[in-house]
């Protein structure tokens, strides 16, 4: 089973450690470098020289040395060693340390949450029937739902222990309002629809995508977003795990440029977005959708 990466930049990244492990050549306190070192003129120059400034000059990359050190493998780790990591474990040198690439996980299997109502009977949870499956259309912000850790897109399997499979869109909605308000158990999977491309802003700040009413319609050339896959005709759902369905693009932009150096982005196919809030109000979407940033 192959090694498995964020991004493309944590890949290069760890290739270059990985050879300065195969080397024998230990990695310094500061990893990147923005001059090349002075040499006298008796002394011999290195043989392999410890540092990534090459994956920035490589890839337009911000990589400050602090940031770095921040994220890069303990020295000593397996994924650091000529043999490499296990097969199948994910090695993120670069993003390893990032809250918002674990806030965006997409967790695969089902887990069971309980969910109560307020005190006026809410749970603060809009469902939408999509190919015979039930799923999260809308969170409200300070909800029951919120406050449990469901997002848009999740699938509800089962309701009290009864399958939602086949439910239509209003059957769903009445199940929730008979329910017990005291607790509701609920089987969940996280957002089949949906995926996380882990993406890095370049010297500029950006990564690459050009957004127009929450779709992405273009992506710079050479860039991360490119690079790594990131696609047009798709929407973004979370940034760094945070919802900004709704959001205007001055407000997206504005939620991009403080996610720092590395940023996971969640989108889903416009075919299957669209299906999904159709009959939905906008002006709720934009009022009451949940926007807060989940915990860890």
């Amino acid at each position: 089973m192959a090694t498995l990466y964020p991004s493309l930049e944590d890949m290069k990244g760890h290739q270059i450690l990985q050879a300065q492990a195969a080397a024998g050549v230990r990695t310094p306190p500061t990893t990147v470098v923005t001059e090349k070192p002075k040499l006298s003129s008796d002394a011999a120059p290195p043989v392999l020289y410890p540092n990534l400034a090459e994956l920035e000059n490589y890839m337009g990359l911000a990589l400050s040395s602090e940031e770095l050190q921040k994220d890069l493998l303990p020295e000593g780790s397996a994924a650091l060693t000529p043999s490499g990591p296990p097969p199948g474990q994910l090695v993120a040198p670069l993003s390893g340390n990032n809250a918002g690439l674990r806030r965006a996980e997409i967790k695969p299997g089902v887990r069971e949450i309980h969910l109560c109502k307020d005190e006026r009977g809410k749970t603060g949870l809009q469902l939408k029937n999509v190919d015979q499956g039930i799923f999260v259309q809308l969170v409200k912000a300070n909800s029951p739902a919120a406050l449990v850790g469901l997002r848009f897109g999740d699938q509800i399997l089962q309701m009290d222990g009864r399958s939602c499979a086949g439910w239509s869109s209003d059957k769903a909605q009445r199940a929730l309002k008979k329910a017990n308000p005291e607790k509701i158990v609920m089987v969940v999977r996280d957002r089949p629809f949906q995926r996380t491309v882990t993406v890095h802003k370049d010297s500029t700040g950006h990564v690459g995508v050009v957004v127009k009413k929450g779709k992405i319609v273009s992506l710079a050339k050479n860039s991360s977003a490119a690079r790594n896959g990131l696609l047009t005709h798709h929407y973004i759902c979370e940034v760094n795990g945070q919802n900004v369905i709704g959001m205007k693009d001055k407000q997206l932009m504005e939620v991009l440029a403080g996610a720092g150096n590395v940023v996971t982005l969640t989108i889903i196919p416009t075919v299957i977005y669209e299906h999904m809030v159709k009959r939905l109000s906008p002006g709720v979407v934009k009022s009451s959708m949940d926007h807060s940033i989940p915990d860890l």
